[in-house]
């Protein structure tokens, strides 16, 4: 049996799959397989692979379902200890799975492993290094826009982006799947803070390469559907996975963050939609499966208080080191 099994999702990915499936053809380590489960493409996508990779297993959804439900079927179907998800957008480098392998038999209290995402375009700079969250109730790219050469080192992050990440099999058996109430965007954060809370880690492996090219489904960073289901999935994120204290206590600072966001999706056009997204996420955010709360956990909503605040700290740092040092190539 195969150590891990390569979950790719695709909904209207054709144009992606070449060049996605030949760099996994070029990977040192062949003690993987490769999962597609198509999410109701209508593009071609399935008689392309059906086409050129005749041997590819392939999960089909009837339609749309979202992330959430395309990778769950897919880790569900899986055998091996370890799932990778992989986005279709993304091209690996030579030894991208031997390295997120490693890194997970070296760390047994790793969740997952987040791989260093690189942008196609611009290689010269990050994509992610890793997802972090804030007590402003934001979540961001590590790394994002800054030289690939400043994140070499592994490190533990909050989570792990699904994009092109490593995942121990059997904890989601404990913790739960990838929410599918989410459709898309933060459920790979729901799904990391949540094994956090059980005392998992998650990590950063900076030898395993990845070039994505970033926003290959919606289409844009900003769009009126990924901004309503981002603010919506943002109030899910917190009502679930903070009890009622810690709620309280960063109401003030999420508060605030909601207002910053909503002026800034105001100035550029999409500030109906991100509040009809706070509205929709508010009115049925008891629909949610909310994390029970354990004293067994305490010590571990401590420690991920700590990790917001830090996160915040660092997500200033970030934003003002991208604001006075110009990119490569600008």
């Amino acid at each position: 049996m195969e150590k891990v099994t390569i979950i790719i999702p695709n909904y209207n990915g054709k144009k992606f799959m070449e060049d996605c499936m030949a760099a996994l053809e070029k990977q040192d380590n062949p003690d993987f397989k490769v999962l597609l489960v198509d999410n109701g493409s209508t593009d071609g996508s399935l008689e392309y692979i059906r086409k050129h990779y005749p041997d590819l297993e392939i999960i089909v959804l009837e339609k749309n379902y979202g992330f959430s439900r395309a990778v769950n079927e897919g880790i569900r179907a899986a055998e091996s200890p370890y799932v990778i998800l992989l986005n279709n957008d993304t091209k690996v480098r030579p030894g991208y799975v031997e390295e997120l392998v490693r890194i997970m038999d070296e760390h047994p209290e790793a969740f997952s492993a987040s791989a260093k995402m690189i942008q196609m375009y611009h290689p010269e700079l990050m994509d992610d290094a890793g997802d972090q969250y804030t007590i402003l109730g934001w979540a961001f790219q590590r790394g994002v826009a800054h030289y690939t050469e400043r994140y070499r080192k592994p490190a533990r992050v909050f989570s792990s982006c699904a994009g092109a990440a490593i995942y121990r099999r059997s904890v989601f058996e404990k913790i739960g799947y990838f929410d599918e109430k989410h459709f898309a965007y933060l459920e790979d954060l729901d799904v990391g803070y949540r094994a956090r809370i059980f005392g998992w880690q998650n990590l950063y492996c900076p030898d395993a390469e990845v070039e994505h090219v970033g926003s290959g489904t919606s289409g844009s960073k900003y769009n009126k559907f990924k901004v309503r289901l981002a603010a919506r999935n943002n109030v899910y994120l917190n009502y679930k996975n903070m009890p009622v204290l810690q709620l309280v206590l960063n109401f003030p600072t999420l508060f605030i963050g909601c207002l910053i966001k909503m002026r800034f999706f105001k100035k550029i056009g999409f500030g109906e939609d991100y509040k009809e997204g706070l509205r929709e996420g508010w009115s049925t955010r008891k629909e949610c499966r909310k994390v029970p709360f354990s004293f067994r956990h305490l010590w571990n909503y401590f420690c991920i208080q700590a990790r917001l605040i830090a996160g915040t700290f660092l997500y200033v740092y970030e934003f003002l080191y991208r604001k006075l040092i110009k990119p490569a190539g600008k």
